[in-house]
């Protein structure tokens, strides 16, 4: 689609016609270099731009970012003493950050629902306005401070996120009143905008949290109002019904009421405890991948929780990762009796990586390229002191276990190794019923980081080409690697199309140059081994916690810590159901008979809601047959079935780890 010179974006989009899109479907266009631009935008001579449909990505960002606004012209109508911070759109939705009196109560947020909705209703007019100077800004955003500060830091501020500045000029869009042309609102911001508030269909204002002013909490702490807002009715309404799907299956609250886990508060935020339930679950997790790395050639190591402080200088994570450490522990100093220090001390840690251990056992004699690869396993237990506002449930915490493995490689063998490491990964993964994957490869930070151009470079091809010979889509995360090394991370989608970052490979230069890491090579030389990172799960809280909302709690048959149950329709059946369970028992299967008082269907209700994959119903008509009834999740059910044939049928079930939940049509008998 062309625009010509002298006419604007809108007037191409109008002219065109597109098949399937009436001019209001379209909210931006996308010039050849790139950028977005309003539909008002007025090229200087003729270009080729592309159209950006309102149920895009980057159409919604452009409502979203839109809305935003409307919000802010809310709050300062509302609230006439609010300061503006920032707004940005952000996945699925938007914030915006003001500096009020007091914090916003959910009646605030109706309140603001019902005035953004007559600002929309209004059909306001963005119009985007270029500011002549700085002062001209400072002069017209005096009683705005925070954004006078990003005038002032304007070419210093991370442009992803703060939407107010960016692109060479300073900018601000003016609201319009439609009939009078009279602006009434307008906020400092690079845009683009939808052409009229009209243009956003459907937002709903969600939740309001405290936000440190640009993310520092030595600045003011401001009130965070978050929205959504979609190309369409139809749309919000299946993403909060998404919203609400995801709530019922939060980790937190199935953990509760299946008595999987809790974090008492005597323990201290951050540090879980797993009941039986949920120590069987997280058993089944362990033995299998113990299994999987036995057969892919792993060998197991153990470590200590925590160490001198020296070693943690050599591994420099006291210096590049100490924010994220517990702090030190000082220990084993020894003082005279009239108080002087016959002894110094010295500082103990809590671990927050196992690395720098398997470096040692490594380094405890010498190695031969015959050795290598060699690939060190540990399920080892991690620190790390996580702030408390980003603590949350199993999926961040200050105590975790990971299953951490530390390969040892020659340059030869590096390529390969990662390419059979990324498939052994993914291959793992989707045992556990995980099996919508993309790669992230994350490159160096050019703030941060330890080691040549030349090593990163090398590192990062290397991982970029295995990660390509995948077959996966890879996307890039620039800056986004740790001190020592690039990695490739697995970002695994849930059944609610979440995306979570699960295992991760990172090529090390650092660590075994750090800790003089060698092997005696095939001409006898002392070579320096390649070292590769690798954690499968993350850590096996994390893991369970993911796993816990993708299945809602409704673990495959293999993982759930109670697999059958017997439920007796009378008394007189409760002794055919314990020795079915006998039958179980002796085939490892994890069985209980329930001769509670309560009535059948209250029983099934109960186990029901405990997410039993097997309930095995009894009456008489069993009894005298030598069979059972099968009762599923779904409230599907299968009768009479011969005992002998109904126990191994469950543990051929389980036996072949199925991934799905039995029901009366799936579940085999044969």
């Amino acid at each position: 689609m062309v625009v010509r010179a002298g006419t604007t974006a809108g007037a191409a989009v109008r002219e065109a016609g597109l098949p399937g899109k009436g001019p209001d479907a379209i909210v931006v266009v996308r010039d050849p270099d790139g950028r977005l631009r309003d539909l008002s935008w007025s090229p200087d001579s003729d270009v080729t731009v592309e159209a950006v449909a309102a149920d895009t990505e980057d159409g919604r960002s452009v409502i979203r970012h839109s809305c935003a606004h409307v919000l802010a012209q809310a709050v300062q109508q509302q609230f006439p003493e609010a300061k503006l911070g920032i707004g940005p759109p952000v996945r699925d939705g938007f914030y915006y950050d003001f500096d009020v009196e007091r914090p916003f109560t959910p009646e605030d947020l109706q309140a603001l629902e019902k005035r953004m909705k007559q600002i929309i209703k209004g059909a306001q007019r963005f119009s985007r306005r270029v500011v002549e100077s700085v002062d001209a800004a400072k002069q017209e955003l005096a009683a705005e401070p925070y954004k006078l500060e990003l005038v002032d830091i304007k070419s210093d501020v991370d442009t992803s996120e703060v939407m107010e500045v960016g692109g060479g000029e300073l900018t601000v869009y003016d609201n319009l009143d439609p009939r009078s042309g009279d602006q009434v609102w307008g906020d400092l911001c690079r845009g683009p905008h939808v052409p009229t508030t009209k243009h956003i269909p459907a937002f709903k204002l969600t939740r309001v949290a405290a936000a440190y002013w640009r993310g520092n909490e030595k600045n003011p702490q401001l009130q965070r109002i978050y929205g959504t807002a979609w190309e369409s009715q139809e749309a919000l309404d299946a993403h909060l019904e998404k919203i609400a799907e995801a709530e019922r299956r939060d980790h937190r609250r199935l953990g509760a009421e299946l008595d999987l886990f809790s974090f008492p508060d005597e323990i201290g935020s951050g540090l879980a405890v797993f009941h039986p339930k949920g120590g069987i679950i997280r058993q089944e997790l362990e033995d299998y991948s113990r299994r999987r790395h036995v057969e892919a050639g792993y060998e197991f190591v153990y470590s200590p929780h925590i160490t001198k402080g020296a070693l943690f200088e050599t591994s420099k994570h006291l210096e590049w990762y100490k924010d994220g450490m517990f702090p030190g522990m000082h220990l084993d100093a020894e003082l005279n009796v009239d108080g002087t220090v016959r002894k110094p001390g010295q500082d103990y840690y809590l671990k927050p990586m196992n690395c720098p251990f398997h470096n040692l056992i490594y380094r405890s004699r010498g190695r031969s390229y015959r050795e290598l690869p060699l690939r060190l396993f540990e399920f080892g237990s991690v620190y790390r002191y996580e702030k408390s506002g980003v603590v949350h449930g199993l999926t961040r915490v200050r105590g975790m276990t990971q299953d951490d493995a530390h390969i040892y490689v020659t340059r030869e063998q590096l390529l390969p190794e990662i390419r059979s490491l990324l498939a052994f990964v993914l291959d793992l993964l989707r045992d556990y019923g995980l099996d919508d994957f993309y790669l992230e490869l994350s490159t160096r930070n050019d703030e941060k980081y330890v080691g040549t151009d030349e090593q990163w470079a090398e590192a990062t091809a290397i991982l970029r080409e295995a990660a390509e010979s995948s077959g996966l889509e890879l996307v890039l995360d620039p800056g986004g690697a740790a001190f020592y090394a690039p990695k490739i991370s697995v970002q695994a989608k849930d059944a609610l199309g979440r995306t979570w970052q699960m295992s991760t490979i990172q090529i090390d230069f650092q660590l075994p140059d750090l800790f003089n890491l060698e092997y005696t090579a095939s001409d006898g030389s002392r070579q320096q081994p390649y070292m590769i990172h690798r954690a499968l799960f993350g850590s096996i809280e994390r893991f369970f916690g993911v796993l816990t909302e993708h299945y809602a709690g409704a673990f495959p048959a293999w993982l759930s810590p109670v697999q059958a149950v017997g439920i007796p329709i009378a008394e007189d059946h409760v002794e055919h159901l314990q020795q079915i369970a006998k039958s179980l028992r002796a085939k490892g299967i994890r069985v209980d008979v329930d001769t509670s008082d309560d009535r059948m269907q209250k029983k099934i209700r109960n186990h029901t809601l405990q997410k039993v994959p097997f309930l095995l119903v009894a009456g008489a008509k069993d009894v005298e047959a030598g069979s059972v009834s099968f009762r599923f999740r779904d409230g599907s059910q299968v009768n009479g079935i011969p005992v002998d044939r109904a126990v191994d049928a469950i543990h051929h079930w389980i036996q072949r780890r199925e991934n799905t939940s039995p029901t009366a049509e799936t579940f085999t008998l044969d």
